[in-house]
């Protein structure tokens, strides 16, 4: 079983209302073998909702207190990210999920690159960074 960016599974969930459908995803869904999450949503935040990125560091950063999450208009809603990640925790220890497959450069679901003060960095999202922290396998769609 597997955890998976709802938005990989055609779930028009992303900041801007749209989805960025996986056809390797699609095939776990109807194999019953995919939970899609959206750690945004699920965070509290509408769809769609600004575009947000870090501020100071990385998910792994916004975890250890050193960075933030901030949207376009400078809004810190970093508490929603961290929200958002504390569920889909809660969502894999009550399935017993052990891998997450999720889109690489968002905020929350980055496994490899984000966006940092305006630059694409290596680095994981928040959501992410918690997962790894408490022992899921993670990577990122196409990887």
């Amino acid at each position: 079983m597997y955890i998976v960016s709802a938005c990989l599974a055609g779930v028009r969930c992303r900041y801007d209302g749209g989805d960025r459908e996986d056809p390797k995803v699609l095939e776990l869904l109807a194999g019953g073998e995919a939970v899609p999450v959206c750690p945004e949503q699920l965070g509290g935040l509408p769809t769609p909702r600004s575009r947000a990125e870090f501020v100071g560091g990385d998910g792994e950063d916004v975890l250890d207190g050193r960075a933030r999450v901030v949207s376009e208009e400078g809004v810190d809603v970093t508490d929603f990210f961290l929200r958002g990640a504390e569920e889909v925790l809660r969502i894999a220890r009550l399935l017993g999920v052990k891998e997450v497959i999720f889109k690489d450069k968002s905020p929350s679901c980055g496994v490899r690159v984000v966006w940092v003060e305006g630059r694409e960095v290596p680095g994981m999202g928040v959501t992410s960074a918690l997962l790894m922290r408490n022992g899921l396998s993670l990577r990122a769609a196409g990887g």
